[in-house]
């Protein structure tokens, strides 16, 4: 089971529908993809709630694809993370983390961007 380590968790007002685990844009939707993102939700929130956000440290993602240990991440269209192509890159898998399908959970380092 992956861990976290957040060193920031901000509280922000949803303006989407966030998941756990998947990216947050700084518009406090779900990240565009291949975007920037504020970080990745530690809970669902619904539009107009209060969401904690970890923007810096680790965090617990949802994988949108299989993900090779130690890769570069960037964001899909539902804010899990995929493997870096042409998009900016939001975070590396932490050391030994590998993500093997869809819908996996792993430790990702996050890059403020």
């Amino acid at each position: 089971m992956p861990q976290s380590i957040p060193l920031l968790t901000l509280t922000i007002i949803a303006t989407g529908a966030l998941t756990a685990s998947r990216f947050v844009g700084h518009d406090g939707d779900v990240a565009a993809a291949a975007g920037n993102t504020l970080g990745v939700a530690r809970a669902d929130a619904a539009i107009g709630d209060a969401a904690a956000v970890d923007t810096h440290g680790t965090a617990i993602v949802e994988a949108g694809a299989a993900i090779a240990a130690g890769a570069a991440i960037e964001v899909d269209a539902t804010g899990r993370a995929v493997t870096k192509s042409a998009g900016v890159t939001v975070a590396r898998l932490a050391p030994g983390e590998s993500a093997g399908a869809a819908g996996d959970l792993v430790e990702a380092i996050l890059f403020p961007n």
